[in-house]
């Protein structure tokens, strides 16, 4: 659920890069470039009344939620990373790091505060 539904896609489609034929309603879709997987955003208003149950709105960062957005290798991570160093973005974690356990990422908030991780699990 969106408060802010422009600055929402702004984000999404300026900064991230996903398509989308928004109209500037109370919905909108994105596609990635693969097309096999689409992004719904309904503004706040919408949503509630569509499930008719109160909005509670989280503080700060949207801990119980994340969408992994996965990049070829541990290079694409770093490039990215730098990237949206350039623009106005929020990131949770700081830079990118590498695990033990084989993903390299980072995390960014977008402007409602959802986590998005933007990794790889390739070295090359």
């Amino acid at each position: 659920m969106i408060g802010n539904m422009e600055n929402m896609v702004k984000f999404y489609r300026d900064t991230l890069g996903f398509h989308t034929d928004w109209n500037g309603g109370d919905f909108a879709e994105f596609e990635t470039a693969s097309g096999e997987l689409s992004l719904f955003m309904y503004s706040r208003e919408a949503f509630v009344q569509a499930i008719e149950e109160p909005y509670i709105l989280p503080k700060g960062i949207n801990q119980t939620f994340e969408i992994a957005l996965w990049l070829p290798c541990y290079a694409d991570v770093d490039a990215e990373y730098e990237r949206l160093s350039n623009l106005d973005v929020s990131f949770a974690t700081g830079e990118p790091m590498t695990f033990s356990f084989g993903i390299r990422n980072f995390y960014v908030a977008d402007p409602e505060g959802n986590l998005l991780k933007i990794g790889s699990t390739s070295e090359t």
